[in-house]
């Protein structure tokens, strides 16, 4: 028993062994299609056979993240911190509205977990100018890999958000979430093109978080990159002094 215990500790917790990354890859590629599948649902006059497909990959998918929870919480060595943990809490809830038949649709949330494929990024050098990009990039790579992933992630959310507040009110112009992700784009980026807006008062508040969040998007990068290459620079005097020095 402990031996098995071991082994699926090994693939299930593990991604440096073989089975360890096929077992991650699997999982991420399901919650991709998972979360595509929810939204092609959202598209209206979907076809009885479509529909029925749909129905049959939810209820795949739920099985084997159903399974997946509940070995992730026999292999934990602590399993009452996994449970509580971020991603238990969030693997919970991917699977519970459809065990209990709420009405309340939170297999959305998955994307959370796409924060596990997280993986370090790589510039090839083919200039000083690109050389210095890279070690600016260097610097500040995991906040930039966690902003753009949170950016998507926002992205969808709000794309989901609006599609609930505004598809009733109006059904033409957030017909889907897919619909809905044109405005998320322009409202999150600021741009605001004006060709499709809220006109519920849910709508509108949403949309009023959804552009203070905006502008926090638009500010946060320039600043970490401009850091970064003022850091940069700041090490290249440094090193020419030094380099200065020693050679008088």
């Amino acid at each position: 028993m402990l031996i098995m215990v071991s082994s699926l500790k090994r693939i299930i917790e593990e991604n440096n062994t073989k089975e360890g990354k096929i077992f991650d890859i699997f999982i991420q590629i399901l919650i991709v299609l998972s979360l595509i599948s929810f939204s092609v649902e959202t598209l209206p006059n979907l076809s009885k056979d479509v529909s029925q497909f749909l129905q049959l990959f939810e209820i795949i998918a739920i099985t084997i993240f159903s399974i997946e929870y509940l070995l992730r919480i026999i292999v934990a060595s602590n399993k009452g911190k996994f449970i509580f943990s971020f991603y238990g809490i969030i693997d919970l809830l991917a699977i519970l509205p459809f065990y209990l038949s709420l009405g309340i649709d939170l297999r959305s949330i998955r994307i959370f977990r796409l924060f596990r494929i997280i993986r370090m990024f790589k510039l090839a050098r083919y200039s000083k100018a690109v050389q210095r990009f890279k070690k600016a990039y260097d610097i500040v790579h995991d906040e930039m890999v966690v902003f753009i992933v949170f950016t998507l992630i926002l992205l969808y959310i709000s794309s989901i958000g609006i599609y609930y507040f505004e598809n009733e009110a109006q059904p033409e112009q957030f017909k889907s979430v897919f619909h809905s992700l044109w405005w998320s784009v322009s409202t999150l980026t600021t741009v605001g093109y004006g060709d499709i807006y809220p006109v519920t008062c849910g709508g509108r508040v949403f949309t009023f978080f959804v552009l203070l969040i905006g502008l926090g998007i638009v500010a946060v990068p320039s600043g970490l990159i401009a850091s970064a290459f003022t850091k940069v620079r700041e090490e290249e005097s440094q090193r020419k002094r030094r380099d200065y020095g020693s050679n008088n």
